[in-house]
């Protein structure tokens, strides 16, 4: 009977060790070894990813000149420090086309074109998430509303009180506007190649 007590107490002992060395209360031996095992695995994860090339990680912000050619990347920077400009909309990336050894990189954008950029603006690796966002359909005109689109209605269909290609018989565009070029609703040209900006001064 004494060999038995201190039997029972050697176990009880380890147990309560067990316990208070992995701070899991109420488990028993299985639970604690499985506990080991995922330390182990997070351990590894962790050399892993220390190991791990950072240009080659999705989602990496860093500046164009670390990167290797042939990387996708999207949000750049048209000028260093200013923030991402380009290739942010849903499912969009450009690519670097040119190593980025020298001052500017050769990049490749959604459109096809192809655009010289400072190697010290910064971009981040990857595509940008959502690509069927251009796939969507809205169901009703009611759900446009909902995005806060409100409804285009064209010159040609308003009173000439309303816009300068208003008015006239039918689809005429002879309603005081003969022989004009298409107008803004408030009367400057919109074609032809109007100028609109405001003129800079030079010195």
């Amino acid at each position: 009977m004494a060999f038995l007590r201190s039997r029972t107490a050697s176990l009880n002992l380890f147990n309560n060790f067990l316990h208070q060395s992995f701070r899991v209360p109420n488990r028993n031996l299985s639970s604690v070894a499985a506990d080991v095992h995922n330390q182990s695995t997070i351990e590894s994860m962790k050399r892993d990813l220390l190991n791990l090339d950072i240009n080659s990680q999705i989602g990496s912000c860093m500046p164009i000149a670390s990167m290797r050619i042939g990387t996708f990347i999207h949000n750049i920077e048209v000028n260093p420090g200013q923030g991402g400009k380009l290739v942010r909309a849903a499912g969009t990336s450009a690519k670097i086309l040119k190593e980025p050894k020298s001052r500017y990189c050769l990049i490749r954008l959604p459109s096809g074109a192809e655009k010289l950029i400072d190697t010290r603006c910064r971009a981040t690796v990857g595509t940008v998430s959502n690509p069927s966002h251009g796939a969507k359909k809205l169901r009703k005109a009611g759900q446009s509303r909902w995005l806060g689109r409100r409804p285009v209605v064209r010159g040609v269909a308003m009173n000439p009180v309303d816009h300068p290609h208003g008015g006239g018989e039918g689809r005429s565009k002879s309603s005081g506007s003969y022989g004009k070029t298409s107008r803004t609703p408030w009367g400057k040209p919109c074609k032809c190649g109007f100028k609109t900006a405001k003129s800079r001064r030079r010195n």
